[in-house]
């Protein structure tokens, strides 16, 4: 096999986080690691893991220990992606409603792109069902690697291998342009999402028995947004403002 240069890191692999969602095969586990050392990459986080067989695992992922002894656990999805401005999250499926897919070379493109902006992730879901909609739509963006009719699925570590080959790739092909503003996390707009559903349930703009349809429009038009920290902050603090001097709507007659 080939060696990839590895001589310049760029942001993208110095920025990555590579996510797995309930993940429950530690010989997938052992995988994704060796795979992250063949590619240069050190984050790798398991959120809410159905495993915790390191030592099993230890023994695929040949060169990869420095990786899973640096691994980070998180309990829940939310935990793992907070300290991230931009996710792709990874899925078998031809179509997600009411959500465009990438391919493969799209997506990378994009995590390179806003890996300018601060941490990017990268998010596996577990062997068993994959990544809900309801995970999903925690994600930035998505991405479906073609697969043949006769065989549509692929396992966790294949999808991994190519997609990490992919980054990999695509760190450092050109030059890095002034790096922007910092990129609102993860972590700083769900606060926001919470600030505003409580607000706007009070001032009777979201239906009280569905409220989450249209507070999810409203959150991805904010992502949509590209808004930076400092932007999502003010956000914040305007509807940490009006969360103190909004009264509930009176009773309608």
């Amino acid at each position: 096999m080939g060696q990839l240069n590895s001589g310049r890191m760029g942001l993208l692999r110095a920025h990555l986080n590579v996510v797995l969602h309930q993940i429950r095969s530690p010989e997938n586990l052992g995988a994704v690691a060796r795979l992250m050392a063949n590619f240069d990459l050190e984050r790798l986080i398991l959120s809410d893991p159905m495993t915790f067989a390191i030592r099993k695992a230890e023994r695929v992922a040949v060169r990869g220990s420095a990786v899973l002894e640096g691994l980070r656990l998180e309990r829940s999805l939310e935990a793992a992606l907070a300290d991230s401005v931009f996710v792709v999250g990874t899925t078998g499926r031809a179509t997600v409603k009411n959500r465009r897919t990438l391919s493969p070379e799209d997506a990378v493109a994009r995590l390179a792109e806003e890996s300018a902006r601060g941490r990017v992730a990268l998010l596996f879901g577990g062997e068993q069902r994959g990544l809900s909609d309801e995970e999903l739509e925690r994600c930035h963006e998505i991405l479906v690697i073609p697969t043949s009719d006769k065989q549509p699925s692929m396992n966790l570590a294949q999808s991994a291998a190519v997609l990490l080959y992919l980054c990999a790739r695509a760190d450092g092909a050109a030059p890095s342009p002034p790096a922007p503003e910092p990129g609102a996390r993860m972590q700083t707009l769900h606060a926001l999402e919470g600030r505003m559903r409580d607000v706007l349930l009070r001032a009777d703009f979201l239906n009280p028995q569905a409220p989450d349809h249209i507070l999810h429009e409203l959150g991805r038009s904010l992502v949509r947004g590209h808004l930076t920290q400092r932007e999502a902050e003010l956000w914040l603090n305007a509807f940490a403002h009006l969360d103190r001097v909004v009264k509930p709507a009176g009773p309608k007659s």
